[in-house]
Parts: C-alpha cells; structure tokens; sequence
C-alpha cells in the first residue's frame, strides 16, 4: 500500500468517493467538484492509498479548520476518511492498513505545514468514522455533541482545543404549505446526492412544496446556523445517519403533503 497525491488520472476515484459504480454518489458529484475547486484554493489536501495491483483503496481530505463546521485556530481539520468496503465496484478492500496509513501521511503533512495540530470528527456507533478507532491511534477527546465526537492529535505544546459549532437556527415554516430546506456545504458526495434528489422531488410536488437552499460553503451560514449539511422538512432535520435514498425522501414529503 502507498499513498498518492490526488491527479487528474484519480479525480473520478475522489469525487465519487471511490463508488465509480454507485448511481446515487454520482448524483452529487458536479456539486463536489465546485466545492474541491474552491477549497483547494484554501488548503484543501487529497491524499489516496493505492494497493500493489494499483487500485485505490482509500482516501482523506483535509484542509484548515477555519473552513470547517468546528471552531479552532492553527489546525487542519479532517473533513472524512474512507476506505471502500462494498462488495460492487473494486471490493472490499478494508482491514490492510489503508485506513492507518491515510492518517499517518495527513499528520506528516499537516506537520510539515507547522499546523499545530489535526482534528477529526467520529461517531459513537459502530460504523461510519469510528471515534474509538481515531483514540486507537492516539487522538483524544476535545468536544462532544451527541454521538459526535471531536477528536484531535496536537504536535505542539500550545495547541488550542477545538469545539464544535452548536446548532443554532431551524428552517422557518410557511402554513399551507411543506417547505424543504437543504443545508449545502458541497464536501459529500453522499449527502449532496441527497441533496439533488430532494431538490428533484420537491419539483413533482408543484406550488405545495417550496425548496430552499443554504449555501453552507459561506462560513457565515455555518456559524448563523451552527450546521454544515442537513435536509429538513418544515423544521425537522431528515438527515440523521446515512443519506437517505430517493423513494425515503418521496415517502416523507409526500406524507406531509396529504396533511396539508
């Protein structure tokens, strides 16, 4: 296994999150390469793990944290890190280190750049960003929010703690009528297929269903909203765990559309 930097050659690996195969991820892809093409400019780095058959088994993106959903000062926040491990497409490719060594090459970089150190987020359920499996490599507990943790690793003796932005703000609703409300930050190509299909079945819907969009990439929206992403109907955030599917989304808001 080794690490790569992202190249024109790996950008449909990155951009769909390595799920070349997957018709929701490539939903959200044209929104996922507008957000890459202005973080980039900011900080944003891409780093994949390619095993020996040359096959990208995993990836990481990382940029400063005052770009981020957190608070902190001189720190590189980890926006995800992602092995693939579905059957479809190249396999299931976890458990060969690919995780581990993801992490260790984002430290030297962030080291490198005189960050004083990196902060990642996990979660306190078995799957998806593990907090327990960032505290076996060394990252201790800086916040927390529900199942989410804030974790980081610090290189220098006067680091900051970060904290999470508490959320702050919930959609307005209009009566007579279902509004959806989509928080868009752009760095999930899960969640901004979400995102697309949500702003496709508001369509079916005519004049009953109003659709309003956040542009959550704009650091004042984070903080007047104390979110990065999320999908609500009327004040309700949907988006609890994994991005919801097409037929999920059509059944919630057509639900609350016969009651209107």
């Amino acid at each position: 296994m080794d690490i790569i930097d992202l190249s024109e050659n790996t950008k449909e690996d990155y951009l769909t999150c390595l799920e070349e195969w997957s018709d929701e991820m490539k939903d959200g892809v044209c929104r996922k390469e507008c957000w890459y093409n202005n973080m980039r400019e900011k900080g944003l780095r891409v780093k994949l793990a390619r095993n020996d058959a040359g096959v990208v088994a995993g990836m990481i993106h990382y940029a400063p944290i005052e770009y981020s959903w957190v608070e902190g000062e001189n720190l590189y926040f980890v926006y995800c890190i992602w092995v693939h491990g579905h059957k479809k497409g190249r396999g299931d490719l976890r458990k060969h280190g690919a995780g581990t060594i993801l992490l260790r090459a984002a430290e030297d970089d962030v080291k490198n750049l005189q960050a004083k150190g990196l902060v990642v987020w996990g979660l306190l359920l078995p799957f998806f960003m593990r907090a327990g499996w960032f505290k076996k490599h060394g990252y201790r507990k800086a916040d927390r929010n529900g199942i989410s943790v804030l974790l980081w690793k610090t290189f220098t003796d006067d680091a900051i703690p970060p904290r999470w932005i508490r959320v702050k703000k919930k959609p307005e609703t209009v009566p007579g009528k279902v509004v959806v409300t989509a928080l868009a930050n752009g760095w999930c190509s899960g969640i901004n297929g979400m995102i697309e299909r949500a702003k496709r079945i508001c369509g079916e819907f005519g004049d009953k269903v109003i659709y309003r969009e956040i542009d959550m990439t704009r650091q004042e929206n984070v903080h007047e909203w104390g979110l990065s992403d999320g999908l609500f109907v009327d004040d309700k955030n949907i988006y609890q765990g994994p991005p919801l599917s097409f037929d999920k989304i059509h059944k919630i808001i057509e639900k609350k559309v016969r009651k209107l």
